[in-house]
């Protein structure tokens, strides 16, 4: 039976009792559950028994064990009394202690003090004293020219000089010192020279140790970098004598200073506490006394160049600075913690600096440059056809041109010349935009679309028209995103990136922009904060060149419709001056009830109809092909002559239907206005000219076009007779009416 139950918190008579009879024997599940039960009672009576005995024999051992607890009780707690009353005591006697020795310890303090100050007193006398002893003995020790000997005077000369500081003839003693130490170095010069140039390690150390003891390292690096400065100003000078051009003489020249670079900094390193900072210091020293200088070298040779390819020219001279540059990284981030980062700076300045001037004026140059290739780009030719070949290969051109100049940017400038770019696309673009709006007019001119011979034969020619829609093609192409030149945003990582990194990089953190020319710095930034935090692309940067082309595109339209509607509106402008409207026609002198529709429509009217009825077949194959460039110009232009409002349009499927309804829309503009120019109308012609509109109206419905409501109104007045037209006229314009009657001559 398991007993350990009873101690659990959760412990359930009822639980127990049942888990007790199930796993009692078969025969209580057999009916003697009383037995069982009664079997249960004697064995848990049994148990109680046991635990009260358990429980009586350790509560006899507790009362035996109380009162020796009671004891060992009572003396711990006198052992704590006691305890207490002594440190007490040990705090009175600490404090009276401190009482009582206060003030012999202040006099301890004090007479140490003095002793102190005496010692230093007594040292510094000492010191002074030798700076007699020394000035005595420093002729003599000259004239043995150890200069071991003469460097240990020197320096203990210049220790007891210290403690003269306050002597009435301290200045004097620092001058004769220096006067000593100019003897030193004039002695020792020829040596320093000839170590330098041998390279010999223990002799430079030994120079070292005495230079920094009277305090003049500074002489003996001027003794160094003129020593190692000579060699490769020679080579230099060897360079510029020779035939090579200036970026062969460049690439020798930086090929010489970076090979002493490696050579000098393991040299330095075993002789110098600062070996990166002593050749740092060297490069820039043998770059600012290059003879020529690198600034009037690139001058000439830019200006040799001359302004077409000047540009061209200083980039290559700026490769091969860069490439120099890049090895000098290089080796200075292997070993940046130990560098110095001014000097450092002061190295990368020495490097670029003979480029800053160009670089500050990078836009204008790269403004220059654009125009000069972009007028090299022909447009205007005799023959038309020629004139829209050159106008299809000037966009390729006109956009590599632009793509080239932002990669020249981004190379020359590392992207901080963008505004300047800006300006330089925006004078390419206008220039383009000029040339090719010249060639437009020109196109024009030679396809005589502004000057219509008044007697010419009616003739159809597509050939004007077939060049617009090329033209239009190569609107589409500049219009075009994959021509544009690639997205600005790429600037701001070359500008940006590096400076977020932890550790600096003089190299990349370069900026001629920020300290030359602070305004331009702060455009460029707020052109970096468009880009980068308003997600604007270059479309904003460059809109106004971009409307301009899109108003190119427009010119494109205007020429391709004026080249098809040409031909309406030389028939259209006969109409007015045609002599039959005021003459008395052969039907209206034998009955004026002669029928309509015995007459005929007029060869103008006819050969506008048969036109407008060859459009869809002479657009649909331009209009339709698959160029992508021509859709897109198509539709970012607009056709003259819109629909007018609350015309029901039919849905259209493609452009060429937007063109024929634009067309049409002309035709019958331009026919309503030829007809209220007509001085007079008999009422024969007045029946004609119904006529005539009739099957101009009966062209458009054959087209699916709906014929203009003013073309409407005036066939309505024309074909009112003259009791009715005051009663017609009511719901149709007054103006229109009134002139309608005027040409009729019916009272109104």
């Amino acid at each position: 039976m398991d007993f350990s139950k009873f101690l659990a918190d959760d412990f359930d008579v009822k639980e127990w009792i049942n888990a007790a009879f199930r796993a009692g024997p078969k025969e209580a599940a057999a009916g003697k559950a009383d037995s069982h039960a009664a079997t249960l009672v004697m064995k848990l009576q049994l148990f109680i028994q046991e635990v009260n005995h358990a429980v009586e024999e350790t509560s006899h051992q507790a009362l035996q064990n109380m009162p020796k607890v009671l004891r060992d009780i009572e003396a711990l707690k006198q052992e704590a009394s006691f305890l207490k009353e002594q440190m007490i005591l040990v705090k009175e006697d600490i404090k009276k202690f401190e009482q009582d020795t206060a003030q012999s310890m202040q006099v301890l303090v004090e007479i140490d003090q003095v002793k102190s100050r005496m010692q230093l007193a007594a040292e510094s006398l000492q010191e002074a004293d030798k700076w007699s002893t020394l000035s005595a003995d420093i002729e003599e020790t000259f004239k043995t020219q150890d200069i071991a000997v003469i460097s240990a005077k020197l320096t203990g000369m210049q220790n007891s000089l210290m403690m003269l500081v306050d002597t009435p003839d301290y200045s004097e003693k620092c001058v004769h010192l220096e006067a000593l130490k100019n003897r030193l170095e004039a002695l020792v010069s020829p040596q320093i020279v000839a170590v330098f140039g041998s390279q010999s390690i223990d002799q430079a150390k030994a120079f070292v140790k005495v230079f920094t003891e009277i305090d003049r390292m500074p002489q003996l690096l001027a003794y160094y970098y003129k020593c190692h400065k000579v060699q490769l100003l020679a080579v230099w000078q060897e360079l510029c004598q020779s035939d090579l051009p200036l970026d062969r003489q460049l690439t020798g020249l930086y090929d010489a200073m970076l090979g002493a670079w490696h050579a000098q900094i393991q040299w330095a390193a075993q002789v110098f506490k600062n070996p990166h900072e002593v050749v740092t210091v060297l490069l820039i020293q043998t770059l600012g006394a290059l003879v020529p200088s690198l600034p009037i070298c690139l001058s000439s040779a830019v200006e040799r160049a001359g302004p077409e390819m000047e540009l061209t020219k200083l980039l290559e001279f700026y490769d091969t600075t860069a490439h120099f540059a890049k090895g000098l990284e290089m080796a200075v981030l292997s070993h940046l913690h130990e560098h110095n980062l001014v000097k450092v700076m002061e190295l990368v300045d020495a490097v670029y600096g003979p480029y800053k001037p160009y670089q500050l004026k990078y836009g204008d140059m790269e403004e220059n440059n654009l125009l000069i290739q972009i007028s090299a780009v022909p447009l205007e030719h005799g023959e038309v056809i020629d004139c829209v070949q050159e106008l299809s290969h000037s966009v390729n051109k006109l956009f590599s041109l632009a793509s080239t100049a932002i990669d020249r940017c981004v190379r020359f400038t590392n992207g901080l010349g963008t505004c300047g770019l800006l300006t330089a696309l925006k004078s390419l673009f206008a220039k383009y935009v000029s040339d090719f709006t010249n060639t437009l007019q020109s196109i024009r001119k030679k396809c005589k679309l502004d000057e219509i011979p008044p007697n010419s034969l009616f003739h159809e020619d597509w050939t004007a028209f077939q060049n617009s829609i090329r033209i239009l093609s190569i609107a589409g192409k500049y219009l075009s995103d994959s021509y544009c030149p690639r997205s600005l945003t790429g600037f701001q990582d070359s500008i940006l990136t590096d400076k977020k990194s932890t550790a600096k990089n003089p190299w990349q953190e370069y900026n001629y922009l920020q300290k030359d020319n602070p305004a331009e710095y702060a455009s460029l930034m707020e052109i970096l904060y468009t880009l980068k935090e308003k997600g604007s692309s270059n479309h904003n940067l460059l809109s106004a060149s971009r409307a301009a082309l899109t108003r190119l595109n427009q010119q494109a339209h205007q020429l391709a419709f004026d080249s098809v509607f040409l031909r309406i509106k030389q028939q259209l402008l006969l109409v007015s001056k045609m002599d039959s409207w005021n003459t008395a026609g052969i039907g209206e002198t034998l009955t004026d009830d002669l029928p309509s529709f015995s007459l005929t429509p007029l060869e103008y009217i006819s050969n506008i109809g048969q036109y407008i009825m060859s459009l869809p077949l002479n657009l649909e194959p331009f209009v339709t092909q698959e160029d992508s460039a021509l859709e897109l110009a198509l539709h970012a232009g607009k056709l003259p002559f819109p629909p007018e409002q609350g015309d029901e349009l039919p849905e259209l499927d493609n452009m060429a239907d937007h063109w024929l309804g634009s067309i049409a829309r002309a035709t019958m503009q331009t026919y309503c206005d030829v007809i209220l120019q007509i001085p007079e109308l008999t009422l024969h012609s007045t029946k004609q000219l119904a006529t005539d509109i009739d099957y101009l109206t009966n062209v458009m419905d054959a087209l699916g076009l709906q014929p203009s409501r003013t073309l409407q109104n005036i066939v309505t007045l024309l074909k009112t007779k003259p009791e009715d037209y005051r009663q017609t006229t009511k719901s149709l314009p007054r103006r229109l009416a009134a002139t309608i009657a005027a040409m009729r001559g019916v009272a109104y």
